[in-house]
């Protein structure tokens, strides 16, 4: 009998799932990630009222992106390595302001981000 490991997604987070508190409430664990940016889409803030969401980050205000249509736009963040259980975690954890897609960042690798709804 073989044993698989479990499959690697990446994550590119420009907010509160880079926060340790949230990581661990959410994955049980600190995530290892590193830099990098998302091309062609620019931030704003978003209104946070589900009381799980809000006790778990802190915060009252997350920050959130979409399309800009400029190249020229650009969102840092960090990318993660994480399982397709710790996606299913991460879904749950964003409220209905956010979507997740795909996207392709500024080092060339494709990952999922969660945008505006």
């Amino acid at each position: 009998m073989t044993t698989s490991t479990p499959q690697s997604v990446l994550l590119f987070s420009y907010g509160t799932l880079q926060d340790r508190a949230v990581q661990q409430a959410n994955f049980g664990r600190e995530l290892q990630g590193k830099p990098d940016s998302l091309p062609g889409y620019k931030q704003a803030m978003v209104e946070i009222t589900d009381p799980a969401v809000l006790a778990t980050s802190g915060k009252t205000h997350h920050p959130i992106v979409q399309a800009s249509g400029n190249p020229a736009d650009e969102i840092a963040g960090t990318v993660f390595h994480i399982t397709a259980e710790e996606l299913a975690a991460a879904d749950e954890y964003e409220v209905a302001d956010y979507k997740r897609v795909s996207v392709l960042l500024k080092s060339g690798v494709d990952a999922w981000v969660y945008v505006q709804a």
